[in-house]
């Protein structure tokens, strides 16, 4: 069996872009301030913003949707790379795990094992996908990263996402991971909740509504997440962040508009607009309890002026300013 594979950006990818230091003031940005994690000792990490990629979309594959997701984790960086650091003082870049061939749930392993180290050195951390199927991946390497720290309480998974992905077929893919995730928790008696923020109704089937009952899902449809119910969607988010002790938010690029994000698998015609996503991620950072966040399912392949690489990048930037 194929080994999975982690390399580190300065392999692959090179952090550039422009440069204005002939101006006066602050004019950093983020490639000026982006180190391969390489050099660092995991004591350093504390509070530090780190990057990782997970390049994978065979859980895609397995459901039936259009591949090249596992592209996009340098495609993230490009449009990060020119963003003002701002705040930022360092961002520390982990490289990517990579699945090899058809061997997803090796790859959700090695990734769960470095994001439980990453975690377990206190970095502040963020993903790249790769498909949705990530999202197993990173539960795993959440919960590990709890259990080897001794933390308790209750897990609210967030995922900002058209899709319920809770179906139960086996092998797993990029339609079951919320499943799995609920089946690992059952097994190991971990206390979780779902809570899914973006759902079309046109994308999910009858029977996938009645897997989200029977797991007792809180959930909002995309028709009631618009700017002009914000306040009645941050209601709901209170009431699902209160009584839980940490928080994985996962943002699937296929909640927003296919306008705002035509590179995905499956754009949207309806969806969640950006400003209402961006409040969720503040609230959810602003809560205390955000141990981890990723992206999934960009697509370079469909994409169009790179905004959908720009969009998660501006995501992902919001989240690893310092507080």
């Amino acid at each position: 069996m194929p080994e999975q594979t982690t390399h580190m950006p300065n392999e692959i990818f090179s952090w550039q872009g422009r440069i204005d230091s002939a101006e006066r003031g602050d004019t950093r940005r983020i490639h000026q301030i982006a180190r391969s994690l390489t050099t660092e000792t995991p004591e350093t990490l504390a509070g530090s913003a780190v990057l990782m990629g997970f390049c994978c979309d065979e859980g895609v594959r397995r459901n039936h949707g259009r591949v090249g997701a596992r592209q996009a984790p340098d495609h993230v960086r490009r449009a990060m790379a020119g963003l003002p650091a701002h705040q930022l003082q360092q961002l520390f870049d982990a490289g990517d795990i990579s699945c090899s061939g058809e061997h997803l749930e090796q790859a959700q392993m090695q990734l769960a094992n470095r994001i439980s180290e990453l975690l377990n050195a206190s970095a502040r951390l963020a993903v790249i996908g790769g498909g949705h199927e990530i999202a197993y991946g990173s539960y795993l390497g959440l919960d590990r990263h709890l259990q080897e720290t001794g933390q308790t309480g209750t897990v609210l998974v967030l995922n900002l996402d058209a899709h319920f992905d809770l179906r139960t077929s086996r092998p797993g893919s990029s339609g079951t991971p919320f499943d799995q995730i609920f089946e690992h928790a059952a097994q190991q008696s971990r206390p979780v909740r779902y809570c899914c923020l973006g759902v079309s109704t046109l994308s999910n089937t009858p029977a996938l509504f009645e897997r989200a009952r029977e797991l007792d899902v809180a959930y909002l449809e995309d028709r009631h997440m618009q700017e002009s119910q914000l306040s009645q969607v941050k209601q709901f988010l209170a009431t699902q962040l209160q009584d839980v002790s940490h928080v994985y938010l996962t943002i699937d690029m296929d909640v927003l508009p296919g306008w705002q994000a035509p590179g995905v698998s499956a754009p949207a015609a309806y969806g969640v607009s950006l400003p209402v996503i961006e409040a969720l991620v503040d609230m959810a950072r602003a809560s205390g309890k955000l141990r981890l966040l990723d992206v999934a399912e960009i697509n370079p392949t469909y994409d169009r002026d790179n905004l959908t690489a720009k969009t998660a990048a501006r995501l992902l930037w919001r989240y690893l300013q310092p507080a």
